[in-house]
């Protein structure tokens, strides 16, 4: 009987995961990571989780481990992610959390206690195509995955299961509600577990220090509306948090964040939506990591350039040792930091940490 190990989080898709691999016959057993070590504050909520883990495990009968990855999450997660915003970058952690910890020292780890195979409770699905291990879009378009994934290796993936692959959210609580799971009704989790609910500014300003400088309007020639607290605070697209208000010759209109200067410590902001400088067709991409190894290029394909994002028609190429996309329409908000990562119908090719935007307004000049 194939071995498995399965991460359970303490929430209901791990969960359910696991029953589905027991229903199919796997010789299954639990672990739960503990990714960062519990704050004094409670804003990570640690303790609770692996509560609920033990409950699970208890009431499906499968024996519970538990590792503490902290250290390695520190050293290659939230070490990437400060530097990331020191460099005025908007990093994802969740894509190295992915490919450092849970496809990495998780697998590692269960392979060392004797597991064939690893599982998670990730909206996505490993496939076969011509002998090669894909990675699959999830049949639940709303909450696929595969952005997220997109860094995984293929020997990772050749050692996981995704056993909710085939059901959708709705179905899942459904399970766990009939199952009597005691996490049936949980919340979803939501955003990093180093920040959890906290106001991410007040998180952020204790690892790096804050350099407050002008915010200027690009609808009133460069004129200083306003002080920003920092600009690792802010990114490409965002509307709340800014602070602006009453600027004379200016309507009611929300303002927008446009660019960052860094090297003037300018945040420039603009209360059109979709200004020029805002929209990109054209990006650069380093490190590009191919799930399967690189195809033949240049090529027709579609990429995401956020989570949940409508897949985008492009054409890619290769630009010395970076990855070229260009969008068939203009994207709103594309940040370097951020994760291009790319389609071929139901298979996820990839991704790569975008490197440089090059937007409509510097087209047009």
């Amino acid at each position: 009987m194939e071995k498995v190990i399965a991460g359970i989080s303490g929430g209901v898709d791990s969960a359910v995961s696991a029953w589905r691999l027991l229903q199919q016959g796997y010789a299954v057993e639990g672990l739960f990571m503990f990714n960062w070590a519990e704050d004094e504050d409670g804003y990570c909520n640690a303790a609770d989780d692996f509560q609920q883990a033990r409950a699970v495990c208890a009431e499906l009968g499968i024996p519970l481990h538990q590792a503490d990855f902290s250290r390695q999450y520190r050293e290659r997660v939230f070490q990437y992610f400060l530097d990331e915003y020191a460099a005025g970058r908007t990093p994802n952690p969740d894509v190295l959390c992915n490919r450092e910890i849970k496809f990495k020292e998780f697998l590692n780890y269960a392979l060392r206690l004797g597991a064939d195979r690893i599982a998670t409770g990730h909206y996505a699905a490993v496939g076969e195509r011509n002998g090669h291990s894909c990675l699959l879009k999830s049949a639940d378009e709303n909450k696929d995955q595969t952005y997220f994934l997109a860094a995984v290796t293929e020997n990772a993936l050749k050692h996981s299961l995704f056993p909710l692959a085939d059901i959708d959210k709705p179905e899942v609580r459904r399970i766990a509600r009939e199952i009597g799971l005691p996490n049936y009704a949980r919340k979803d989790s939501t955003g990093i577990c180093f920040i959890g609910e906290r106001p991410f500014q007040a998180f952020l300003s204790q690892y790096l220090p804050a350099q407050p400088g002008a915010i200027r309007s690009m609808d009133h020639a460069g004129e200083e509306i306003g002080r920003h607290q920092g600009l690792m605070y802010y990114t490409p697209g965002q509307r709340k948090g800014l602070g602006i208000g009453g600027v004379q010759a200016a309507d009611d209109a929300p303002w927008y964040v446009i660019r960052k200067d860094l090297a003037e410590n300018v945040l420039w902001v603009s209360q059109d939506a979709r200004h020029p400088a805002l929209l990109s067709r054209h990006i650069l991409a380093a490190d590009f990591h191919w799930i399967n190894g690189a195809p033949e290029l240049p090529m027709s394909c579609t990429a995401r350039i956020r989570h949940r994002q409508t897949e985008q028609p492009c054409q890619v190429s290769l630009v010395g040792d970076r990855v070229e996309v260009l969008f068939e329409e203009p994207q709103r908000a594309a940040a370097p930091g951020q994760y291009v990562v790319l389609y071929k119908d139901e298979i996820c090719l990839g991704g790569g940490a975008i490197d440089q935007v090059h937007n409509l307004m510097e087209a047009a000049a």
